[in-house]
């Protein structure tokens, strides 16, 4: 489909031209001058038409496409996706499947925790934890009633190199996504503060921010992870309030930030007044290295869950705030929703204090060490990127792949995984990879077989399948 010729008029709308153009669009569609699934221009030619920068045209697009007036794919353009902006999300975090479902498909989109008899250990805690019950169960939670919880979080992260931790610097969350849209409730002010996140991230950093009405810019990345020289640049253009950065497991890209990249985040960082949102969800099984909660202790809020290691229908998560800043980070929980339920938080207590949380990370990540072996072993002899530890790996596609044109071709042979396209930003840059997390939950057979279907795709090219 060829895009439509639209010229608006921008001296109707007065103030900044990206919100003018924003509003044209609006108005264009509301009223039918576009219409559902008609492709726009693209950024630089509908820039070159209107005599402004491509700049002022992706800024505009992208905050439709928030609306979802306007919907982007990658390598295909921007189309008009329906005739009034909705209310909420326009889109889910994931795709939900039956996990009983046995169509002979394997799932490789998201790590899976595997059974290390996790069942039986917390079906024992809930039965000691039953057997306190007390009237107190009846009031509302509090977060004076975390203060052992808090504690018991701080020995959780002894193991990483956080720099001084007080438990009243610990903020507790229903998971590592409700701890990351809490710092931006804590941290973005104005009518349209702007979020920075690497320009391959997860999903939910974008997905946080748009709820708080935040604009996302994408900073690029190298093998190292975040590149200072871009991240400085986009502090001087778009005067971020909040730095998204994940410095152990990059993910998709599975790259580990080195203690000097570390160094010049943090002096940039406290160059331009950036709070860091620092995630290691992904946690790797050991780290010696100084996390940015060490290196820039005021301005770090460092995000973790259990729903990698040892649990995800928990959902429970934590956020060690900036020192000082704990008050600030409870409170913003507070209001958020008072405090964790008590059956989460009196289970979590148990499962830390009784030191079963520990074994199970630890058994999850020997089985998931087994299991990432099974995909080094498979396609090691390809550009892969691992990590011990790291529950998912990063396969870049050889010559005459795209990574969509894969995903699509794996799913035809039983194998889900994630496109690269899906970590980036509307018209960010995306490259031919793919991302394959480990099905922990699997047997190993069924692993062995995807991973060597994938192998025969990865030799065979489109040009070369037979049609």
């Amino acid at each position: 489909m060829t895009d439509t010729i639209w010229h608006p008029d921008l001296t109707q709308f007065p103030g900044p031209k990206y919100l003018g153009l924003t509003r044209a669009l609006r108005e264009a569609i509301r009223e039918g001058a576009l219409t559902p699934g008609e492709q726009l221009p693209t950024v630089r030619d509908l820039a070159w038409r209107l005599g402004v920068t491509p700049g002022t045209v992706s800024r505009a697009y992208q905050m439709a496409t928030q609306e979802g007036l306007l919907a982007a794919t990658v390598g295909r353009g921007t189309f008009v996706a329906a005739a009034e902006p909705r209310l909420g999300p326009t889109q889910a975090l994931f795709v939900e499947r039956d996990p009983q479902e046995d169509d002979g498909v394997l799932d490789l989109r998201s790590p899976q925790l595997p059974d290390v008899g996790q069942t039986a250990l917390f079906a024992e805690a809930m039965r000691r934890v039953a057997g306190r019950i007390g009237p107190d169960w009846r009031d509302y939670p509090t977060q004076r009633e975390e203060s052992a919880l808090r504690h018991a979080v701080r020995q959780w992260l002894a193991d990483r190199v956080l720099g001084p931790i007080a438990p009243e610097d610990i903020a507790l969350t229903h998971g590592g996504q409700s701890a990351i849209g809490l710092v931006m409730l804590c941290c973005l002010r104005g009518d349209r503060p702007v979020v920075l996140t690497e320009e391959l991230a997860y999903p939910g950093f974008r997905h946080a921010a748009r709820l708080a009405r935040a604009e996302v810019v994408g900073v690029e990345l190298d093998q190292h992870g975040l590149r200072p020289d871009a991240l400085e640049s986009c502090c001087r253009r778009h005067g971020p309030q909040v730095l998204c950065v994940t410095t152990e497991a990059q993910n998709p890209t599975a790259a580990r930030m080195p203690e000097a990249r570390r160094a010049e985040i943090v002096a940039i960082a406290r160059r331009y007044e950036l709070q860091i949102i620092e995630d290691d969800c992904y946690t790797v099984a050991e780290s010696t290295l100084p996390a940015m909660r060490a290196l820039a202790p005021e301005r770090t809020w460092y995000v973790g869950s259990l729903s990698k290691t040892v649990s995800a229908a928990l959902r429970f998560g934590y956020i060690l705030c900036p020192t000082g800043r704990g008050e600030a980070g409870r409170l913003t929980a507070q209001h958020a929703f008072f405090a964790l339920g008590r059956p989460v938080s009196d289970l979590c207590l148990e499962l830390f204090g009784s030191g079963e949380a520990a074994e199970v990370r630890r058994r999850v990540q020997a089985a998931f060490a087994d299991r990432l072996q099974t995909i080094v072993n498979g396609l090691g002899a390809h550009d892969l990127v691992w990590q011990a530890g790291l529950p998912f790996v990063w396969l870049r596609l050889p010559s005459g792949w795209r990574a969509s044109t894969f995903a699509r071709m794996a799913e035809a042979e039983g194998v889900l995984l994630r496109s690269a396209d899906e970590y980036a930003l509307v018209h960010g840059r995306s490259p031919n990879a793919v991302r394959l997390a480990i099905a922990g939950h699997a047997a190993r057979s069924r692993l062995e077989a995807a991973v060597d279907r994938l192998s025969r795709l990865l030799a065979s090219p489109p040009s070369e399948l037979p049609v």
